[in-house]
Order: structure tokens, then C-alpha cells, then sequence
């Protein structure tokens, strides 16, 4: 069973707000110049993003993912006790040597057969996600999305989480086991100081370690009405502000506490790990996410939601990467018609 982080922000219980406001109390609702999009905007143009750099040459310039030479770079760019949760593994890889070794065997496990696309990216410096897609000369096939975090002392990469999308997508059935798991449940006050956030991370971190669900409309101002929110639970991506509340609303229910584990810096764009853990259940649920805000308002235009297999290696995702391994899906559609990660 899977969660996601949207689960968060649904209303599970009454709020209690408190207000704090500047000198200018319309900048706590609307935000003042230097707190405005194309603030926020210039503020990434400015700044140093040496995770993003990183990670953008040994994607795209090393090609790690696909090329031998390219996965022993990747190798050269770790810190020495680097963790890596490639969460199709049961366990993580932790080392420079084993991840070395480890990405070699996934260049090796795809025959020559495939690529590797960089759909999207977060703006962080000291960490940063990215959303990806298999691809071959005319397909692409499997997405995903991975964070990487680097040591602050040396700028290795120290952690990676990499999750694929699952092949198999409950869909409606995720409400269902949700309501079933975490029956009898209590609601729980939550108490959070209403503020306006502009930089995706910081907007983040208000939403899931602030605001936890204790309001859909104070979650929902945070939400471009051009929304395009790809949760890998459903097949298909919900579009529009009216969607996305929608769904929310749907599980508005309580037993769920969401924890944000890392979050990289991103101004325009973000991405965090998370884990999800349910009322009456022992394990809990490890995710990723990836935001983008729009240029236009700083609002949140793009999400892509993903959560870990409850099986390591997931049956049919082990299956389609034997049958088609330069795909990692049993059937791909035509290349460039998901463009942008959607």
C-alpha cells in the first residue's frame, strides 16, 4: 500500500492559527517585493546551485546511468560513506566502492538496450532532485525521480534516494486501504503560525512540518490554477487547481502523520524525501517528491509524487526490466510525448 504527500494537506482536524504579521500586514498575505515571483526568481538566477551542476554533468555530460564510463564517474563524485536507498533494492547501498559497483551492474542490466532522460530539476545547492525517463530511440518507458545530497565539507555525494514509479497503480483502491488501515483513528489539533512562503523549499517545509493537513484552503493558496500534479498512485495526473482539492478532500481523514526527512534549497523548484506512517501500522512508507513554481505567480505549478514498492524488487517491475530492459515497461509510449516529466 501506498501514501503521498499530498495526503498531508488534507483537513484532518480543527486548526488553530496564529497570525504574525511585518510592518506591512499585507506582505503576511501577498508578499512584498522582495518576497515577489520575480524576486524569487532572481534570487535562483544569483545564487550557486552546485548540487544542480553536479548532478546536470553526470546525467546529461557523463550519461551515469547509461554509460560504464559514465556510472564510474558518478562513482568519483561520491564521498566515501556515501548512502545510496535505490528503493527497487531491499537494502540500501552504502559506500563508494559498492555504489560504484552498484550503478555499474544497472548500466550493464540495461543490454545497450536504452537512455537516460533528465525531464526536470530542482535549483538547490547543497542538494537537489530530479525527475528522469528510460528511453530508447523511439519509446520512453519507466520515470522516476532521485534526490541527491552532498557533504557540506568536501561537495561528494553523500545520499541518494532513487525510486521508480510503480508499475502497478492502485488508483482509487489507495483511499480505500487508507480508510481500512487507520479506522477509529482520532483527529488531532493542529496548531501553525499562518505565513507566506516564496522559495519552493521554504514553501515545503510550511506546508508538511507546519500546516500538516490542518487546512485544505490554507494548503490550496499555494496551488497555480495551471496545476499539473502527476501522483504515481494513478494512472493519469490531475490538472487544474479544482482537481488537485478535490482530491485532497477525498482524504481528508485522520491516522496518517507525514515526516519530512530531507528537503534540498530550491527557490523555484524542490525536491524532499519523506516517509508516511499509518495509525496502527508498524512500517512506514518512504517517498519523494518534486515541485516547480511558476515564473508568472510563484505559486506551484508542477508536482510529481512517488512512493517505494512494498516488495523489493517489485514483481512486475523486475519483470519488465528482464523483457525490456532498455524500457524498464512492458509497453512504452512514443518519445517526446511526456515531455517536461508529466
Amino acid at each position: 500500500m501506498r501514501v503521498l504527500p499530498v495526503l498531508a494537506l488534507a483537513a484532518t482536524a480543527p486548526t488553530a492559527w496564529t497570525f504574525s504579521f511585518s510592518s506591512n500586514p499585507l506582505a503576511s498575505i501577498f508578499g512584498d517585493s522582495s518576497s515577489s515571483p520575480s524576486a524569487a526568481a532572481k534570487r535562483r538566477d544569483s545564487r550557486r546551485t552546485r548540487a544542480k551542476d553536479i548532478v546536470t554533468d553526470l546525467v546529461v555530460e557523463e550519461n551515469c546511468f547509461a554509460s560504464t564510463d559514465g556510472a564510474v564517474a558518478f562513482g568519483e563524485a561520491c564521498d566515501v560513506n556515501v548512502i545510496y536507498e535505490d528503493c527497487y533494492e531491499p537494502q540500501p547501498i552504502v559506500g563508494k566502492t559498492a555504489v560504484t559497483n552498484h550503478l555499474l551492474a544497472k548500466v550493464a542490466s540495461r543490454q545497450e538496450k536504452g537512455g537516460f532522460r533528465l525531464d526536470r530539476i530542482s535549483d538547490g545547492d547543497r542538494a537537489c532532485g530530479f525527475a528522469w525517463t528510460w528511453t530508447t530511440d523511439t519509446e520512453e518507458g519507466l520515470r522516476g525521480t532521485t534526490f541527491v545530497e552532498l557533504n557540506p565539507e568536501n561537495g561528494k555525494i553523500s545520499f541518494v534516494r532513487e525510486i521508480p514509479e510503480p508499475l502497478y497503480k492502485p488508483g482509487d483502491l489507495t483511499q480505500k486501504l487508507l480508510e481500512a488501515v487507520t479506522a477509529g483513528a482520532e483527529k488531532k489539533e493542529v496548531i501553525f503560525e499562518r505565513r507566506t512562503p516564496r522559495d519552493a523549499s521554504d514553501i515545503a517545509r510550511y506546508l508538511f512540518d507546519e500546516v500538516q493537513g490542518g487546512d485544505i484552503e490554507e494548503g490550496m493558496r499555494f496551488f497555480d490554477e495551471g496545476i499539473f500534479y502527476r501522483d504515481f498512485n494513478f494512472e493519469e495526473p490531475l490538472r487544474g487547481k479544482a482537481e488537485v482539492k478535490q482530491f485532497i478532500e477525498d482524504f481528508s481523514f485522520p491516522g496518517i502523520t507525514f515526516r519530512l526527512q530531507k528537503v534540498d534549497d530550491g527557490v523555484m523548484s524542490t525536491s524532499f524525501c519523506w516517509e508516511v506512517v499509518l495509525e496502527g501500522a508498524s512500517d512506514t512508507i518512504k517517498g519523494l517528491s518534486l515541485y516547480s513554481l511558476s515564473e508568472e505567480t510563484g505559486l506551484i505549478e508542477y508536482v510529481r509524487d512517488v512512493p517505494e514498492s512494498a516488495i523489493k524488487p517489485p514483481i512486475l517491475g523486475k519483470l519488465a526490466r528482464q523483457v525490456r530492459p532498455g524500457l524498464g515497461t512492458f509497453t512504452g509510449v512514443k518519445l517526446g510525448s511526456r515531455e517536461g516529466g508529466k
